[in-house]
């Protein structure tokens, strides 16, 4: 069986995606299509004055890339064009400016921690292990290392707010 050589191709417009989003539409607008890729990348949008707390994230590095919008990523300050680099083990925030921030993010691709891995480490550990159920994310199913999730690591949606 041979497989199709793979060819560059447009994936999407984000001046027509935001355009025709609602405007009270908030976090992953967009996600990188296609399975058995090497890369992530999502379009996620912040109603002004919105921020992803301040987190680490230990196994990744983070392009983000602005493209509508104002804010402040880590103590720098953001407008269109600007690209960012987050590099994985440093701590990272973001904040939107007056009128909201719409940014592009790309990293590459991992698979989401399990549950039943976890609970198997925990179990080694003695005792039982804690209830990961608040920390996965309802939509992909990844299991957040931010105790406060605003915002999904690998799918970029909006954590659920109880």
């Amino acid at each position: 069986m041979t497989h199709p050589t793979p060819v560059p191709r447009l994936l999407a417009d984000f001046a027509a995606v935001l355009r025709e989003a609602p405007a009270e539409a908030r976090g992953a607008l967009w996600r990188l299509p296609d399975e058995g890729r090497q890369l992530d990348a999502n379009l996620v949008r912040l109603g002004p004055g919105e921020e992803v707390a301040a987190h680490r994230e230990e196994a990744l590095d983070v392009l983000l890339v602005v493209v509508a919008g104002t804010g402040v990523a880590s103590g720098t300050e953001l407008r269109p064009g600007s690209a960012v680099w987050l590099p994985r083990g440093a701590e990272r925030e973001l904040r939107a400016g007056a009128r909201g921030l719409a940014y592009v993010t790309a990293h590459r691709r991992r698979a989401g921690l399990t549950i039943a891995g976890r609970r198997q480490d925990a179990a080694g550990e003695g005792g039982e292990a804690a209830c990961l159920l608040p920390l996965v994310c309802p939509e992909c199913g990844r299991v957040s290392a931010d105790t406060r999730p605003v915002f999904c690591s690998q799918c970029g949606e909006r954590w659920p707010t109880d």
